[in-house]
């Protein structure tokens, strides 16, 4: 572990930032810590997507390896396990070219797993890691207003604190163990999907029942006073599940990655997989590009509804 005065905070060090990953959450974040001013150097599979930002300042890096490289502190986000581990392991990958003490801050929705695996693998090549998932879509991303939840070695975090409050509105740390943070994430994500389920099974009842969606939505809004429940509740109603901020392929790979956590430690979860299985339907009706809130829509078909 890392001893907190080992690191300077990263307004002293001025450091430059590595950011892998420029997918639609991965650029509105980027663009955010240049908008900071923030000194950036970029790598993106697909290279158009890399050269948007070198537009706005950033530079752009041909591999991962090379990121790590000309940077002190790195930061992936990416779609899956596969990309990350691809990314980060792989030949060329970041963990290639990090320099001791130089830090890999794990953005992306992964399984626990994963995050132990890197963990491991940094710390036995004197690497700092650490995990921070964050909770919003692009729109809120682009605001710098995500919600980030870190876990990992406290002088890692707090040397990292500035370019995590540039990205967010508040971050919460939940322990010295990086894979609870994205446990915490993927879990967080599971009850949002909860709640499209629960929507999507009472506008089924309430438009059978003579009843207008929007209205029910309205009362509902007034009771819990939720953005959640206002927005995804809107966005069930008026269908507007293009074009998607978050994949239901995206959402279907984290409810899949609660439902083997559970089986690893044996705690039933009948919710987790009603929703799994409501998410696969809609995915095998062809709306796997849609936005994640489009498979409340099977309960709407399930009750004969079109």
């Amino acid at each position: 572990m890392h001893d907190r005065d080992s690191f300077k905070s990263v307004e002293e060090a001025k450091m430059k930032i590595g950011f892998i990953g420029l997918g639609s959450m991965g650029k509105a974040m980027a663009t955010v810590l240049l908008q900071q001013n923030y000194d950036l150097i970029v790598y993106n599979r697909t290279r158009s997507a890399a050269d948007e930002l070198q537009k706005a300042g950033a530079q752009v890096a041909s591999s991962p390896a090379e990121v790590a490289r000309q940077s002190e502190v790195v930061i992936t986000m990416l779609a899956n396990d596969e990309a990350v581990e691809a990314v980060t392991l792989g030949n060329d990958g970041l963990s290639t070219g990090l320099a001791r003490d130089a830090i890999h801050i794990s953005m992306s929705s992964i399984s626990p797993n994963l995050s132990k695996q890197l963990a491991q693998s940094h710390t036995q090549a004197g690497q700092g890691y650490f995990a921070a998932p964050v909770f919003g879509r692009p729109d809120v991303a682009a605001k710098g207003n995500l919600w980030i939840v870190a876990g990992g070695d406290n002088a890692q975090i707090e040397h990292c604190r500035s370019i995590l409050e540039a990205m967010s509105r508040g971050i919460s740390i939940i322990g010295t163990d990086p894979s609870l943070a994205n446990l915490v994430k993927i879990t967080g994500n599971f009850t949002i999907t909860a709640m499209m389920e629960t929507l999507g099974e009472v506008f089924a009842l309430m438009q059978k029942s003579g009843i207008e969606p929007q209205d029910f939505l309205q009362i509902v809004n007034q009771v819990f006073q939720s953005p959640l429940y206002e927005n995804y509740g809107t966005q069930i109603i008026h269908k507007r599940f293009e074009p998607a901020l978050f994949t239901l392929k995206l959402g279907l790979k984290d409810i899949r990655l609660v439902r083997e956590v559970a089986d690893d430690v044996a705690v039933p979860m009948p919710l987790v997989n009603l929703v799994y299985e409501h998410m696969l339907a809609a995915i095998a009706h062809g709306q796997a590009e849609q936005d994640w809130a489009s498979f409340a829509q099977v309960n709407a078909e399930n009750a004969g509804l079109k």
